[in-house]
């Protein structure tokens, strides 16, 4: 893909993966510009979420991001907190996150899934404004669904191996049981 093909995915907007009762709708921070360009959530190839997923349990076989709408049958879904695209999640404002926040939260009342799986636990903090969240299962619900925050996938998040990422992914497996 070209720079210009990616440059002019910006502000697109990705469709969500999901379905009612869903056990985990898992939720980016917002889409890259390799999404926006493709329509497949987490398509860059460097990020780690389609690894961390098949890693830690989630699904069979790691699913390339254009399999995406396989999720849904292992009970399992896609969004964003922005649903704009953007080249990197430091080019939204604070007052993107607290707006897309506030739509997650309605979406979420919705659909219903047991757990929402927030990956990127900066994004969730500012996003709920709950500033001292860390990784893992958090307090707050939305009605009756749980919120896990993860680690963000993306390579840039360096310092989150993917056997850690991975092994994280598998806790929130453990928590949300099996599909069905």
């Amino acid at each position: 893909m070209t720079p210009a093909e990616l440059e002019a995915a910006r502000d697109r907007l990705v469709p969500d993966v999901v379905a009612d009762g869903l056990r985990v709708l898992f939720c980016g921070i917002n889409p890259g510009l390799m999404t926006a360009a493709t329509g497949h959530h987490f398509a860059r190839p460097g990020n780690r979420f389609w690894p961390a997923l098949h890693a830690s349990g989630f699904t069979p076989r790691r699913l390339d991001p254009s399999e995406q709408s396989e999720l849904v049958r292992y009970g399992l879904g896609i969004t964003n907190v922005v649903a704009r695209a953007s080249a990197r999640a430091d080019e939204l404002s604070d007052e993107e996150y607290r707006e897309g926040g506030r739509i997650l939260e309605e979406k979420v009342l919705r659909l219903r899934p047991r757990w929402l799986a927030v990956a990127g636990v900066t994004a969730y903090r500012v996003a709920f404004g709950d500033k001292k969240a860390k990784i893992g299962p958090q307090t707050r619900t939305i009605g009756e669904t749980r919120i896990w925050a993860l680690p963000n996938p993306s390579g840039l998040n360096a310092h989150w191996t993917l056997a850690a990422m991975a092994e994280e992914f598998g806790r929130l497996r453990a928590a949300a049981g099996d599909p069905g």
